[in-house]
């Protein structure tokens, strides 16, 4: 009789079973984390906030996990990242000097390295290459929202998503919410019909605003607007995109769909003056999302300090409505009573727990499809037109041609005009189509 495998052999060559997946694909919350015998090492691809913090959340679970290799844009950043780690897992960063890796092919370094997991957490619209090389060369990954910036790096996301479908690798995606319990449980109970059917929904990301950063005096275009992410179209998508997309998915899981297409109007009033200028994104939106039944989804997402700041989802139906995050009201109201832990580090014990087990899930459909969500309303704000989604999947403007051989010293895809400003989208005349 041979010998059943053992866990390094399956993080290397996974062989699960279809029906193992299956039921991980479900979103059931896990409360106990296997701690297992196996080392999972694991590299990060983009040291920043959510960078460093997932890898923090991977070292906070049960697993036995070892960061091995860090990547970033930027050496110091890079740096900071691994001392920092150091200082609170200790036993668990074991990051030498030659495997901490900067600049903009950073990531083929750090993935070459003898890893099993990469979490990448780079701005999104360098995420597209980086998914596919992690796949390409075998690696389990988390990635975090949003996949991408534009409809050919969804496009990208997506055939390697079928990709990792075939070698049977674990595609984690930063939608945290699909791992709480108060949201699993109360959409759960609302595709069981507790609301009826779902006619409309109100989703919110309404903020004060973003961190910006100067240029330092010996920056090139391409650091500056890298390390400067937020502020352009091509490496962030927008507000709609980067924060905004939690609570579209959120949406999108409760119809179990996605919109077919949308209108919607925005614009900037505090991104205008100063240091402002040096940005190219909105601060408001507003977008109405169609669904393939004719419902609706409408959409505010806003950077405005002073207003009106809220973050959350709401679904009305034919029997009552809902709060996904744990409450029903109308013919059959309900609320959560049970326990729900944070999102970002329930998501990193359900793909740790998993992987000792030997078992294989994979996010990365939605994750992309979530993410086109946002893209289809950022263009149909910048546009000020209706935007159908197979239109624009099939047709969406490359905002970053020829990306994979980007450095830091390239000229980026947008530069600044003779005042230092920008280009700004401007509703009406902006097209969403190559």
């Amino acid at each position: 009789m041979q010998n059943p495998p053992s866990r390094r052999k399956f993080l290397k060559q996974s062989t699960v079973a279809a029906a193992g997946a299956a039921a991980i694909a479900t979103n059931v919350a896990r409360t106990a984390h296997a701690a297992g015998s196996d080392e999972i090492k694991f590299v990060v691809i983009g040291c920043g906030g959510r960078g460093s913090g997932a890898a923090a959340n991977i070292m906070n679970t049960k697993g036995n996990v070892k960061l091995v290799a860090v990547a970033d844009a930027f050496q110091n950043k890079a740096e900071y990242a691994v001392k920092r780690l150091a200082q609170t897992h200790k036993d668990k960063v074991a990051v030498p000097q030659d495997q901490i890796f900067a600049g903009l092919d950073a990531y083929k370094k750090a993935i070459d390295t003898d890893c099993d997991l990469v979490v990448i957490a780079t701005p999104p619209g360098f995420k597209p290459q980086q998914f596919e090389y992690a796949i390409e060369k075998n690696r389990h990954v988390f990635m975090e929202k949003p996949v991408a910036s534009d409809a050919p790096g969804v496009q990208r996301v997506l055939a390697a998503v079928e990709e990792s479908k075939k070698k049977n690798r674990m595609v984690g995606i930063g939608l945290q919410r699909r791992h709480e319990p108060r949201y699993i449980e109360t959409i759960k109970r609302i595709h069981d019909g507790a609301i009826g059917d779902v006619i409309a929904q109100r989703v919110y990301w309404n903020g004060g605003g973003i961190w910006y950063r100067n240029r330092d005096k010996d920056m090139t275009e391409m650091a500056f607007q890298t390390n400067n992410w937020y502020h352009f179209n091509w490496l962030s998508g927008d507000q709609i995109c980067e924060q905004h997309i939690h609570n579209l998915d959120v949406g999108c899981w409760v119809k179990d769909a996605y919109p077919v297409e949308c209108n919607g109007m925005g614009g900037r009033e505090q991104r205008e003056g100063g240091d402002a200028t040096k940005s190219q994104i909105f601060d408001h939106t507003f977008c109405e999302y169609t669904f393939a039944d004719g419902s609706k989804m409408f959409s505010q997402g806003r950077h405005l300090a002073g207003g009106w700041n809220h973050v959350g989802e709401f679904a009305h139906g034919t029997k009552g409505s809902a709060d996904p995050s744990g409450k029903i009201e109308g013919e059959n109201p309900w609320k959560f009573s049970g326990e729900s832990p944070g999102g970002h580090q329930q998501e990193q014990h359900d793909l740790i727990e998993a992987l000792m087990r030997g078992d294989i899930y994979n996010e990365g459909e939605y994750g992309a499809k979530s993410t086109f969500t946002a893209i289809l309303g950022r263009e149909a704000c910048y546009s000020g037109k209706v935007i159908k989604w197979d239109d624009l999947m099939k047709k969406g403007a490359n905002l970053s041609p020829g990306i994979d051989e980007y450095t830091l010293e390239s000229d980026p895809p947008v530069m600044p005009g003779p005042n230092g400003e920008y280009p700004v989208p401007v509703p009406g005349k902006h097209s969403p189509f190559a």
